[in-house]
Protein backbone atom coordinates (compact mmCIF):
# COMPACT_ATOMS: atom_id res chain seq x y z
CA UNK A 1 0.00 0.00 0.00
CA UNK A 2 1.35 3.39 -1.03
CA UNK A 3 0.38 6.37 1.16
CA UNK A 4 0.98 9.93 0.02
CA UNK A 5 0.59 12.86 2.40
CA UNK A 6 -1.26 15.84 0.93
CA UNK A 7 -0.57 19.27 2.36
CA UNK A 8 -2.12 22.56 1.28
CA UNK A 9 0.17 25.57 1.22
CA UNK A 10 -2.95 27.66 1.97
CA UNK A 11 -3.26 26.23 5.49
CA UNK A 12 -1.01 26.20 8.53
CA UNK A 13 0.74 22.87 9.10
CA UNK A 14 -0.92 20.42 11.52
CA UNK A 15 0.01 20.95 15.17
CA UNK A 16 0.10 17.23 15.92
CA UNK A 17 1.35 13.98 14.42
CA UNK A 18 -1.16 13.79 11.56
CA UNK A 19 -1.47 14.78 7.90
CA UNK A 20 -4.00 17.19 6.42
CA UNK A 21 -4.91 14.32 4.10
CA UNK A 22 -3.61 10.94 2.98
CA UNK A 23 -4.02 9.58 -0.53
CA UNK A 24 -4.13 5.78 -0.65
CA UNK A 25 -5.51 3.34 -3.22
CA UNK A 26 -7.30 6.09 -5.11
CA UNK A 27 -9.02 7.63 -2.08
CA UNK A 28 -8.17 10.86 -0.29
CA UNK A 29 -8.86 10.81 3.45
CA UNK A 30 -9.11 14.38 4.76
CA UNK A 31 -8.46 14.99 8.44
CA UNK A 32 -11.18 16.81 10.33
CA UNK A 33 -11.26 20.55 9.79
CA UNK A 34 -12.55 23.09 12.28
CA UNK A 35 -13.29 26.70 11.37
CA UNK A 36 -9.75 27.87 12.05
CA UNK A 37 -8.72 30.89 10.00
CA UNK A 38 -5.23 30.08 8.66
CA UNK A 39 -4.27 33.77 8.73
CA UNK A 40 -4.92 34.20 12.46
CA UNK A 41 -4.91 30.67 13.88
CA UNK A 42 -8.21 31.48 15.59
CA UNK A 43 -11.73 30.28 14.94
CA UNK A 44 -13.67 32.33 12.42
CA UNK A 45 -15.70 34.93 14.30
CA UNK A 46 -19.46 34.90 13.96
CA UNK A 47 -20.63 31.57 15.31
CA UNK A 48 -21.70 28.40 13.57
CA UNK A 49 -22.23 29.88 10.08
CA UNK A 50 -18.81 31.56 9.99
CA UNK A 51 -17.09 28.46 11.36
CA UNK A 52 -18.82 26.20 8.83
CA UNK A 53 -17.87 28.48 5.92
CA UNK A 54 -14.26 28.37 7.12
CA UNK A 55 -14.37 24.58 7.44
CA UNK A 56 -15.39 24.33 3.79
CA UNK A 57 -12.74 26.84 2.78
CA UNK A 58 -10.09 24.79 4.59
CA UNK A 59 -11.33 21.47 3.18
CA UNK A 60 -11.43 23.01 -0.30
CA UNK A 61 -7.77 24.02 0.06
CA UNK A 62 -6.80 20.43 0.91
CA UNK A 63 -8.88 19.06 -1.97
CA UNK A 64 -7.23 21.52 -4.39
CA UNK A 65 -3.79 20.43 -3.16
CA UNK A 66 -4.75 16.93 -4.36
CA UNK A 67 -6.17 18.29 -7.65
CA UNK A 68 -9.70 17.38 -6.49
CA UNK A 69 -12.89 19.24 -5.65
CA UNK A 70 -16.11 18.82 -3.71
CA UNK A 71 -17.60 16.82 -6.62
CA UNK A 72 -15.03 14.12 -5.81
CA UNK A 73 -16.18 13.75 -2.18
CA UNK A 74 -17.93 10.44 -1.48
CA UNK A 75 -18.36 10.54 2.30
CA UNK A 76 -18.61 13.24 4.97
CA UNK A 77 -18.74 13.15 8.76
CA UNK A 78 -20.03 16.20 10.63
CA UNK A 79 -19.34 16.62 14.35
CA UNK A 80 -21.43 19.22 16.22
CA UNK A 81 -21.25 20.40 19.80
CA UNK A 82 -24.89 21.57 19.52
CA UNK A 83 -27.28 19.51 17.43
CA UNK A 84 -29.43 22.62 17.26
CA UNK A 85 -26.85 23.95 14.76
CA UNK A 86 -27.65 21.13 12.33
CA UNK A 87 -29.88 23.22 10.03
CA UNK A 88 -27.38 26.09 9.81
CA UNK A 89 -24.58 23.68 8.90
CA UNK A 90 -26.85 21.85 6.46
CA UNK A 91 -27.65 25.07 4.58
CA UNK A 92 -23.95 25.80 3.99
CA UNK A 93 -23.17 22.13 3.30
CA UNK A 94 -25.83 22.09 0.57
CA UNK A 95 -24.05 24.88 -1.35
CA UNK A 96 -20.90 22.77 -1.72
CA UNK A 97 -22.37 19.48 -2.93
CA UNK A 98 -24.68 18.47 -5.77
CA UNK A 99 -26.71 15.37 -6.53
CA UNK A 100 -25.70 12.60 -6.03
CA UNK A 101 -24.73 13.86 -2.60
CA UNK A 102 -21.96 12.20 -0.58
CA UNK A 103 -22.91 9.71 2.10
CA UNK A 104 -22.99 11.57 5.43
CA UNK A 105 -23.05 11.10 9.17
CA UNK A 106 -23.78 13.84 11.71
CA UNK A 107 -22.83 13.26 15.34
CA UNK A 108 -23.27 15.31 18.50
CA UNK A 109 -20.09 15.55 20.57
CA UNK A 110 -19.18 17.09 23.93
CA UNK A 111 -16.28 19.24 22.71
CA UNK A 112 -14.03 19.96 19.72
CA UNK A 113 -10.51 21.38 19.31
CA UNK A 114 -10.15 25.14 19.90
CA UNK A 115 -13.66 25.19 21.34
CA UNK A 116 -15.10 24.86 17.83
CA UNK A 117 -18.81 24.32 17.21
CA UNK A 118 -18.28 22.07 14.16
CA UNK A 119 -15.65 19.75 12.71
CA UNK A 120 -15.96 18.00 9.35
CA UNK A 121 -13.88 15.27 7.75
CA UNK A 122 -14.24 13.85 4.25
CA UNK A 123 -13.26 11.03 1.95
CA UNK A 124 -12.82 11.80 -1.75
CA UNK A 125 -12.08 9.63 -4.76
CA UNK A 126 -8.75 10.56 -6.29
CA UNK A 127 -5.78 8.98 -7.97
CA UNK A 128 -2.33 8.18 -6.64
CA UNK A 129 0.31 10.41 -8.16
Amino acid sequence: MRKTAITSPELTPPVGPYSQAILVDGFLYLSGQVGQDPATGRLAAGGIAAETEQVFSNAGAVLRAAALGFDDVVSVRVFLTRMGDYQAVNAIYGRHFAHPFPARTAVGVAALPLGACVEIDMIARGTNR
